[in-house]
């Protein structure tokens, strides 16, 4: 007798996968987490503009400084002033304590002293820098007067001593510091030391 060999097996089953995709929480989490992150690039941006402005500040205030010192030198060695003459009133000619707004140097060509005075082209009585405008060129029709009214230099001039302690009288310090108001309504200096010697 034939008999019919019948495999059985078991019946082929189909599995769902489940559905792949993002659901709510998950999108929610991702837009909070990008928007952190967007808050803080535009906050490095505002930090960026800021600082460059700075910058600027701070470029003049070195300049200013730097100004300050080569005067005292190129004064001494054109022997227009004395070695004993450098150094603050009473004894010496420059003012002591800071100045209200940089003037210029006046007739005597040296800054800080009690001569300055306006400068021809500023507006004011003080020293003016001419920064480029909007189009970021100098030269060019927008471009934009500082005036240095905000901006204040002390000049200060003081002995040095010898090892065992003695006045070296032929050695000066000369310090000379430049302090303005940046737009935050901090205060920022800058300051710039030398010495400077009766020997040309």
């Amino acid at each position: 007798m034939d008999s019919a060999i019948i495999k059985t097996g078991s019946p082929a089953r189909f599995k769902a996968k489940p559905e792949s995709g993002f659901t709510l929480i998950e999108t929610m989490i991702s837009i909070v987490v990008l928007s952190i992150g967007l808050l803080g690039i535009l906050a490095s941006f505002a930090m960026a503009l800021g600082s460059t402005q700075n910058v600027q500040l701070d470029e003049i205030a070195k300049q200013k400084a730097l100004e300050g010192l080569e005067s005292i030198y190129t004064a001494r060695q054109t022997q227009q002033i004395s070695f004993a003459q450098i150094a603050n009133v009473p004894t010496g000619i420059f003012v002591n304590g800071f100045s209200a707004g940089i003037m210029g140097p006046g007739p005597d060509g040296l800054d800080g002293t009690a001569d300055d005075g306006p400068v021809a082209g500023c507006p004011g009585n003080f020293q003016c820098v001419i920064l480029p405008g909007p189009d970021g060129v100098l030269g060019t029709g927008d471009d934009v007067t500082l005036s240095l009214s905000n901006f204040q230099r002390q000049i200060l001039i003081g002995p040095v001593n010898n090892p065992d302690g003695s006045v070296n009288t032929n050695l000066k310090q000369v310090t000379v510091t430049v302090q303005y108001p940046t737009p935050e309504g901090k205060q920022h200096s800058y300051t710039v030391q030398s010495l400077i010697s009766s020997y040309r």
